[in-house]
């Protein structure tokens, strides 16, 4: 039985979405723990994550942690050398960290609420892209890249919903590897989503699949593509989009059998973008802007290599450098997590800030220092009694209760 106040503690309730009883039996099933007298897989990803919260580079740094009691009392392990931290990633089922990854999306995607927001923001964005991560020929010679240097790519479907992203898929791949052998393993074929991805997806056979099949995308044209123009539609004057048209792509010998939408639109550099698309039913200023969103998952690739730290690897095998890509990946998705939590509005970075800081405090104590944005106006607001209820509800089921003793503590502004 755990210490109450363990249980209690910031670290307890950050981890808490990864003890699921599924996990659990899929450790059993992989046999991931059989051998292990210490440092179990639960513990494993718990020192690797605050390693990688803490921009931890190397293996020593990480066995230094234990020389921190309360590190050690929140683990339950007292000691763990390097060179056996290095086995236990190295071993690590990989298939066993995809499933914790899978299940740890969807709990996020249903604390946003799909179904709530799908009908207030129309469709679910799948945003689709590439970041190759180099890495030393000498040391990683199963990757190798060019002849100076070894690399690998990581192919990923972002789900964007209401200000919220979210890695939906991952492929892990040789940076040798073209993006558009994994563009079907990334692309989803629902009546409620549009894939959307760059210029560096393009292929014209695909995309009549694709219009056959029904799966909606929104991409960027090249500047020297061949189109012929069908159509063109009518333009609002004060339109930020310049030409809405009607057309079919290809030459005489390889021209698509169906036609797309090509929509013409400054970007904020003033630089012209050339958009296609085969959704018919969405204004043109709509395809402008969705495929602006695209942008997003370069902020994502930039935020896990600065923050998840994913340019520096703990283990030189292929099944160790994939396993730390996707603790990375579940990292980010207990931040996301933990700030659906606490209902915060506020950039991820402050989330992680306070956490590191106040990591071994009670949770309680990390809620009442996390900035929530307070109404300076004394006029009449409308409250969500409903959020606070569901909220209030929680806590109390979680045993959060101690702080509706603190006469400071208001649900509302919380």
């Amino acid at each position: 039985m755990q210490d109450k106040n363990i249980i209690k503690s910031t670290f307890f309730q950050f981890f808490k979405p990864i003890f699921s009883k599924n996990l659990q039996k899929k450790i059993i099933t992989f046999g991931a723990d059989k051998y292990v007298k210490k440092l179990t897989t639960f513990q494993l990803l718990e020192l690797i994550i605050c390693a990688q919260l803490n921009q931890q580079r190397n293996l020593r740094e990480i066995s230094n942690n234990f020389n921190d009691d309360r590190f050690s009392k929140q683990i339950g392990v007292e000691s763990f050398s390097a060179s056996q931290i290095s086995r236990r990633l190295r071993d690590l089922p990989t298939e066993l960290l995809q499933s914790l990854f899978v299940e740890i999306i969807s709990e996020a995607i249903n604390q946003i609420g799909l179904s709530v927001v799908n009908q207030e923001l129309g469709p679910i964005l799948r945003i689709i892209d590439s970041t190759t991560i180099s890495l030393c020929l000498t040391q990683y010679p199963w990757a190798v890249f060019r002849k100076t240097k070894s690399g690998i790519k990581v192919h990923l479907a972002l789900r964007f919903l209401d200000g919220n992203t979210i890695p939906e898929k991952i492929v892990i791949t040789p940076a040798k590897r073209n993006d558009k052998t994994q563009m079907d393993s990334l692309i989803v074929e629902l009546e409620d989503v549009l894939n959307v991805f760059d210029r560096g997806y393009l292929d014209y056979k695909k995309f009549d699949d694709y219009c056959q099949k029904g799966i909606r995308f929104v991409t960027r044209l090249k500047d020297k593509a061949i189109v012929e123009v069908i159509e063109s539609q009518p333009v609002k004057p004060d339109s930020p989009v310049k030409k809405d048209m009607i057309v079919r792509l290809g030459t005489n010998q390889k021209k698509m059998k169906y036609k797309l939408r090509l929509i013409e639109v400054d970007d904020t550099k003033g630089k012209l973008l050339k958009i296609i698309t085969n959704d018919f039913d969405l204004n043109s200023e709509e395809i402008g802007d969705i495929y602006r969103y695209r942008w997003q998952i370069e902020l994502f690739f930039k935020w896990l290599k600065q923050h998840c730290c994913v340019k520096h690897f703990y283990g030189l095998s292929q099944q160790a450098v994939e396993n730390q890509i996707y603790i990375a990946l579940i990292t980010y998705c207990l931040l996301q997590l933990l700030k659906l939590k606490t209902n915060y509005q506020g950039p991820l970075l402050q989330v992680l800030t306070l956490l590191t800081t106040c990591l071994y405090d009670f949770f309680e104590v990390f809620l009442k220092k996390l900035p929530h944005k307070r109404r300076n106006s004394k006029g009449r607001r409308k409250i969500d009694y409903e959020k606070i209820y569901q909220m209030t509800e929680r806590q109390v089921m979680e045993g959060e209760m101690g702080l509706f003793y603190d006469l400071t503590y208001d649900p509302v502004i919380l």
